[in-house]
């Protein structure tokens, strides 16, 4: 399952909105009609429960059942013990993954960093428990920031806030068959995108400007076999991500060497602090953010 983002504003490195047009950031590229205009369509609303229909889960309309934070244990069997309403969809409540408590996240919006028209209440701006263990760290789990759309790890006895789900996540189709190498481009079956990954381009690191910068001179270059290279919205960097790898949380197709790589810009900035935009930091594979001035990250290039 695929999603796209749903930034509809352009950001300088000053952090002042701009025009999108050429600009090569994520809103450049939306199709009209654009942003949240999609939300008011996508849930169904059932009193106490909402179904997703772009993911097919389902959420308590409460994100704060438990009412005060829990253990990662402790909020595992919170969720699994959840009585709620008997709907042909709802099935057991459980703890989301990663992925899943992803999919609600909008990076246009925050605190709560859900999408515009969404019919959740009593929403925490704070950080949630998934189900999903760090695999370099197994004393540690994965949380989403509701306020802003972090995306981190925490050790297991810490206690943050819960948030379960019913209903199944079709995940993109890992294995030995989803990636093929063409030269130095990259096929990904799971969302029919390719990934320029040419080192000459991921290897210098780099300022956010300059990151975009380097993906329109690449479409001047007949090597790139093409003009229509982007760099990529930070949801399709986080489509990369394989949770059950380390150092890095990638598939080895994907150039990113091993923790020398600090991370990969993305086109999308953080309206949380306009001046920061977001980045895939592949050694486990968190989201966070860069400040857009400094030379720090790395560029990836992607199209379809």
């Amino acid at each position: 399952m695929f999603l796209e983002s749903d930034q509809i504003k352009c950001y300088n490195s000053s952090g002042a909105e701009v025009t999108c047009r050429h600009s090569g950031q994520d809103a450049a590229y939306k199709q009209e009609p654009r942003g949240d205009t999609v939300t008011t369509a996508r849930w169904r609303d059932r009193k106490e429960i909402v179904e997703d229909t772009l993911t097919g889960l389902v959420w308590p309309k409460r994100a704060n059942l438990a009412t005060f934070p829990l253990s990662w244990r402790e909020a595992l069997n919170f969720a699994a013990q959840l009585c709620g309403p008997e709907t042909p969809t709802a099935g057991n409540w459980r703890l989301p993954t990663r992925r899943e408590l992803f999919t609600l996240l909008s990076h246009q919006q925050v605190n709560p960093a859900l999408p515009a028209g969404h019919p959740f209440e009593d929403i925490f701006n704070g950080y949630y428990w998934t189900c999903t263990p760090c695999a370099r760290l197994p004393n540690q789990a994965w949380y989403v920031h509701l306020g802003g759309g972090k995306v981190y790890r925490g050790m297991q006895h810490g206690a943050y806030m819960v948030w379960p789900v019913a209903g199944q996540l079709a995940e993109p189709a890992d294995g030995p068959n989803r990636f093929t190498v063409q030269g130095n481009r990259l096929y990904d079956r799971a969302t029919d995108r390719q990934w320029f990954v040419g080192h000459d381009l991921s290897e210098p690191v780099c300022t956010w400007e300059e990151a975009l910068e380097t993906v329109r001179n690449l479409n001047r270059r007949h090597e790139s076999g093409g003009r229509d290279w982007r760099l990529p919205t930070i949801r399709e960097l986080e489509s990369l991500v394989d949770d059950r790898r380390h150092s890095p949380a990638l598939a080895p197709e994907i150039p990113a060497g091993s923790v020398g790589v600090a991370g990969f810009w993305s086109s999308t900035t953080s309206v949380y602090e306009p001046r920061y935009a977001w980045v895939l930091y592949p050694q486990d594979g968190a989201l966070g953010v860069g400040y857009k001035p400094q030379a720090d990250f790395h560029t990836l290039a992607v199209r379809g």
